[in-house]
């Protein structure tokens, strides 16, 4: 489970750096390792120890939690099984609530243009 884990969360850290933008440097300067480890994290070839995930939960802006939920053997604190999503709801959520009136009817309106169009195919 542990090799699968790191994949997992080398995954997350990827979507989220690439997300913001950031170069792998960047991040590994931000909680002073090399790019090379930072590589390393995202591939899930080494694991990231507590303190290091603390580190880039507050550099990336996520909680520590963001790592973690869409994980299949994870269980929240009501013991609730998440299925191994490739979304993270909990997230999105959280951005989209973030957004502005305006930036949130685009999307919405994106959404129901895509709607529209799978209806009419």
């Amino acid at each position: 489970m542990e090799e699968n884990f790191n994949i997992h969360l080398g995954k997350k850290l990827r979507m989220r750096r690439l997300s913001l933008g950031l170069t792998q440097t960047k991040v590994a300067q931000s909680i002073n390792v090399t790019f090379q480890q930072i590589q390393k994290y995202e591939k899930g070839t080494n694991g990231v120890s507590s303190s290091r995930l603390m580190q880039l939960s507050k550099f990336l802006k996520v909680p520590i939690t963001y790592f973690y939920e869409d994980f299949r053997d994870y269980k929240d604190i009501n013991n609730e099984t998440f299925e191994g999503d490739d979304l993270n709801y909990s997230f999105l959520n959280k951005t989209f609530s973030s957004l502005s009136k305006i930036q949130k009817e685009k999307i919405l309106q994106v959404l129901r243009n895509t709607n529209n169009i799978e209806k009419s195919a």
